[in-house]
């Protein structure tokens, strides 16, 4: 993806399955100059879908404002899918839940912000310009969360189960949660899962951390 053009405005893309939240959304963007919405859907699953045609029709759109509890396909699964398929677009996480495990889950599979749904509008708008700009955009309180957990005091790899302990030395590896999920005989899905318990546990925000983390406690030889 090239740098960012800003003479035109920022094409957003809606998901959420609660049609009052599109709606204002819409209506929120619909005031600004250099935003404009382009599609919307109930569901990840759907939005894939929407994505699919416009991507026949070279009319992908720059950010995606997902929310992450949805029916059929929760927004998470719809993130990791949104950015293996189509890399170029920008995926803003936004709902109602700030646990920094759910954060760390969020940004894992590809997010470039995550938002709470009680945000201010000009927050929202914020955040949306900086994903199209490359650039993470963290709700304030999520932020604040985030940044807790990451100065609180490393925990030891005895906090890890034995499994947990398989995942982040394959982490450590540079597997993908593909990779981990053919490795282990388990699911994609799972596989994340423990990723995410991996993060939460050690106070970490990203799989290069862990990667870091885990060669300077020895459980895997340095590069």
């Amino acid at each position: 993806m090239g740098q960012p053009d800003d003479s035109r405005p920022i094409r957003v893309f809606l998901v959420d399955d609660h049609t009052v939240v599109r709606r204002g959304m819409r209506a929120f963007f619909e005031m600004l100059d250099d935003v404009v919405v382009v599609g919307e859907a109930a569901d990840g699953r759907a939005a894939l879908d929407e994505l699919a045609i416009r991507a026949a029709h070279h009319d992908l759109p720059d950010v995606v404002l997902m929310d992450l509890l949805m029916p059929r396909m929760d927004g998470t699964a719809a993130t990791t899918a949104i950015k293996q398929r189509y890399p170029g677009v920008e995926v803003v996480a936004l709902t109602s839940f700030s646990e920094t495990e759910r954060v760390h889950v969020a940004l894992e599979a590809g997010a470039a912000g995550y938002l709470l749904k009680d945000a201010e509008a000009d927050e929202v708008a914020a955040a949306v310009r900086a994903a199209y700009h490359g650039e993470v955009h963290l709700d304030p309180v999520v932020a604040r969360k985030l940044t807790r957990s990451l100065v609180a005091p490393q925990r030891t790899a005895m906090a890890l189960t034995p499994r947990e302990r398989q995942i982040l030395a394959l982490v450590a590896q540079g597997r993908s949660n593909r990779d981990i999920a053919d490795a282990l005989v388990i699911s994609e899905r799972t596989a994340r899962t423990h990723v995410s318990n991996v993060l939460t546990k050690l106070g970490l925000a990203s799989r290069t951390q862990a990667a870091l983390w885990a060669v300077r406690e020895g459980l895997v030889p340095g590069a």
